[in-house]
């Protein structure tokens, strides 16, 4: 198979890791493909795939290393997690969580529920730069690319998780990656109706809930659904947590040769945000986060969390106005058809819903001088009891957005003889994204607000327009056709080529400070109306040569592709027809004319036999055109320009010893080098010396090690993350250390309880062994974090500003219990 393979596998191999009575080392047998396989959907399917689909043979390649590892025969770089590994992890973790052991992988989350979203590099490309497809369909952010990935779905509804490192198949519904992807689809139902469910709990106050439905066979059709419920406390300060997810999926077997299925992904999620802490803050106080002080009168001395913590007398820091509630959906269906004995179509439709947003603090003004301004509010904001003109207090603003993402692909997979594959297709999607951020008064005598989503009770100009420090909107039409071949000449060679086009254009408005008429001109109402296009090529090649049944070499290349983000566009836009109307000289800016693009090379070997298995992989990439952003002084907005290039080095291996019929070894290791070849000019903020530095979140070194034990009903799992040092600034001005962390994961399956409750079991999870304590992730990223810098940076005044950090959370635990009925 290619190497974007997403096998959709079945529901009742939900506690195949648990509940399994032979050993799942290497030798293990994989759960079944069933005839909904979204192999097709995401990636080339070869001939001999589909039959086996047809013909519903339940065998894959074996699992290796406790299921972090499984055999690749792709001409590039490509690792699976499989269902068993993600089945005995955290019951409610997200797909950030589940890849960490994959080699080229860098993986930071807030703490260890699941329940935030967590971040992510692959060859130091960022998250953002990834594309990401659940069930065939995208879901980075059709504006920003962002993914927030504790909105999709529950782990016993996942299937394996496959990640391309270096550039995504040229038949994937992606428009946003620069570097590689990660994909997976949902399980299948099962034939046999039932109910399975699960009880967690854990350290700070973690509990979790999971419950689905099988329908079994209902004549053709076989369906579940799930419902689930998670709970915790933010485990360094005060406030809480909550998601509450609906899934399901039904198929509808046709025949033995045509089939449909239909997917969904329901989440809303209100959730108290996790501050991220500069060293020094860390360095006063470990586990610290937004506070819940509040004082009457208002102190509104600072505003900025860089002076929040446990005791910051500031009402800014309140825990309460700190928050991000979201909701979501995801609904898509896969249609496979078999229209010849050589031409197969596949079709998958999707549409994506997303409303909510980010919160925080802002200092307002009292008046009542009645003029349309921004900033300025006729109300007691302080908790004095009187409105006094100039009198400073706090009001809740949120940042929000409304989705709307219609799309489809469709592509035919043709055979020519049983040793090549032609497949072709279109993907077309339109989504619309409306953005502004709201305000909302703060009660000033205990920091309450009635509604945290900012959908009632806004705060308005006198003549009844509802004050927002922008609206934007924006439609992105993205149409791709695409092909790509691979044939295998002879027994031991196969070759492939793809090619595919991208055209895009995003067009809409933004409006700086909507409704405002009074004030300086650059807090009045500024922006309008804005469009560009882009399009490219990316073509793909690469070739995998079979030595013997053990070993493969194999080489690949491709170009890959992302759209600039809306901001670039929007953003970019409202700045130069501000510096129109209120020149500003030196200010001209203009919307990102130049797509991202990504040149990508593996050159790598593969090892397989019963008890060793080994993939090393070596790959260069050259990065063109990044998006920055920088500072505007004339507008105060973020604006967007181009870090031209950025060259990007390493080595990437895995490998699993099945030591014996109760242990199996698997280890993987990172080597990344990625430098940025030019200077960055980020307008206003000046230019920064970030020749040659590192990119930020990018280590040296990086591994992952795993003891995995199974005899009986008993396994375990033991493991060891190893990060090595990063740098906090593009400059390289401020670094933090590496470190490593132990969990381990271990549960006993108990013998079914009659004929009525089945596959009983219990799991323990264990994080953060040691009780380390460590920076994981840099999250502001600032140009430059330090005045300190021998290069030569801040001697022309250049801004800087303290990089901030996530934490290692403190050791915690979690208990599992579940069981099935029917």
């Amino acid at each position: 198979m290619s190497a974007g393979v997403v096998m959709a596998q079945t529901a009742n191999d939900t506690q195949a890791t648990q509940n399994t009575t032979t050993s799942t080392a290497q030798s293990a047998s994989a759960p079944q493909a069933s005839v909904s396989s979204t192999s097709k959907v995401s990636a080339v399917a070869t001939k001999s795939a589909r039959q086996l689909d047809t013909v519903k043979v339940s065998a894959v390649e074996p699992a290796l290393g406790g299921g972090l590892m499984t055999e690749q025969d792709a001409p590039k770089a490509v690792s699976t997690i499989t269902r068993q590994a993600i089945q005995q992890a955290a019951p409610g973790a997200n797909f950030t969580q589940a890849i960490e052991s994959i080699p080229g992988v860098i993986t930071s989350t807030d703490d260890f529920t699941g329940l935030n979203d967590g971040n992510y590099t692959i060859r130091g490309f960022t998250s953002d730069e990834i594309g990401t497809t659940v069930n065939g369909a995208p879901i980075n952010d059709s504006g920003s690319y962002q993914v927030y990935a504790s909105e999709y779905g529950d782990t016993e509804n996942m299937g394996d998780i496959t990640v391309q490192q270096g550039w995504p198949d040229v038949d994937q519904p992606i428009s946003g990656a620069a570097g590689g992807s990660i994909g997976w689809a949902t399980i299948d139902p099962s034939h046999t109706g039932g109910v399975d469910f699960s009880q967690t709990l854990g350290g700070n106050s973690y509990h979790r809930t999971f419950v689905r439905l099988n329908t079994g066979d209902l004549g053709p059709v076989r369906s579940w659904i799930s419902y689930s419920d998670n709970e915790a406390s933010i485990w360094d300060g005060p406030g809480k947590q909550r998601i509450t997810k609906v899934d399901g999926k039904s198929l509808w077997t046709i025949d033995d040769r045509n089939s449909v299925s239909f997917s969904m992904q329901y989440n809303r999620e209100t959730k108290t945000d996790y501050m991220h802490l500069t060293k020094q803050q860390a360095a006063e106080q470990y586990d610290q986060n937004y506070s819940s002080y509040w004082a009457v009168p208002e102190n509104t001395k600072q505003t900025a969390s860089a002076y929040c913590g446990p005791n910051a007398p500031y009402n800014a820091c309140y825990y309460g106005l700190h928050f991000n509630p979201f909701k979501s959906a995801l609904f898509s269906a896969d249609g496979e058809f078999t229209l010849t004995d050589n031409l197969h179509l596949s079709v998958v439709p999707y549409f994506q819903y997303g409303s909510g947003g980010g919160s925080g603090a802002s200092l307002f003004t009292e008046s009542t001088a009645g003029h349309d301004e921004f900033g300025y509010v006729d109300a007691d904001l302080n908790g004095d009891g009187i409105v006094k003109n100039g009198t400073k207090g706090i009001v809740y603003g949120i940042n929000q957005s409304y989705t709307y993402r219609p799309g489809v692909i469709a592509k035919l997979s043709q055979d020519f003889g049983s040793n090549d594959t032609l497949v072709y297709g279109v993907w077309w999607e339109k989504p619309r994204e409306q953005q502004d951020e709201v305000y909302s008064l703060v009660s000033p005598q205990d920091g309450g607000v009635g509604d945290i989503w900012g959908n009632t009770d806004v705060i308005r100009y006198p003549n009844g327009q509802t004050m927002r420090l922008y609206n934007e909107y924006t439609t992105t039409t993205t149409e791709k056709a695409f092909a790509t071949n691979t044939w295998t000449p002879t027994d031991a060679l196969t070759l492939t080529a793809g090619i595919a086009y991208i055209w895009a254009k995003r067009q809409g408005y933004d409006l700086e400070y909507q409704g405002a008429t009074y004030g300086p001109l650059y807090d009045q109402q500024y922006g309008g109306q804005l469009a560009a296009t882009y399009h490219k090529w990316s073509p793909t090649v690469g070739a995998k040569y079979q030595i013997n049944d053990a070993n493969q070499i194999f080489f690949g290349a491709g170009r890959s592709f992302r759209t600039p983000v809306n901001g670039a566009l929007m953003e970019n836009g409202a700045a130069a027809q501000l510096a129109m109307i209120d020149p500003y000289p030196g200010h001209e800016y203009s919307a990102i004319e130049k797509p991202e693009t990504s040149t990508s090379g593996d050159l790598g070997w593969r090892f397989y036999t019963d008890r060793v298995s080994a993939s090393v992989d070596a790959y260069a990439a050259v990065f063109h055109n990044k998006q920055v952003s920088g500072y505007d002084d004339n507008s105060g907005l973020t604006v967007y320009t181009n870090l031209p290039d950025i060259h990007m080095r390493g080595l990437n291996g895995e490998a699993s010893v099945k030591l014996n019929d109760m242990f199996t070894v698997y280890g993987s290791y990172t080597y990344t080098i990625a430098h940025q070849q030019d200077n960055v000019d980020a307008g206003n903020d000046g230019v920064y010396y970030t020749r040659g530095k590192t990119l930020t979140n990018t280590p040296l070194n990086a591994g992952y090690m795993s003891l995995y034990f199974h005899e009986g009903s008993v396994w375990a799992n033991l493991n060891a993350k190893y990060r090595g040092a990063v740098w906090g600034d593009w400059s390289n001005t401020q670094q933090v250390g590496g470190y490593t962390t132990f969990n381990l994961d271990a549960g006993y399956n108990f013998a079914d309880f009659g004929s009525f409750l089945h596959k009983p079991y219990v799991k323990l999870n264990l994080f953060n062994l040691t009780n380390h304590q460590a920076f994981t992730w840099a999250s502001s990223n600032p140009f430059l974090a330090s005045t300190s810098d021998a290069s030569g940076n801040n001697k022309l005044g250049q801004y800087y500003s303290p990089a901030t950090y996530s934490i290692l959370e403190e050791r915690t635990w979690m208990v599992t219990i579940g069981a099935s009925f029917n």
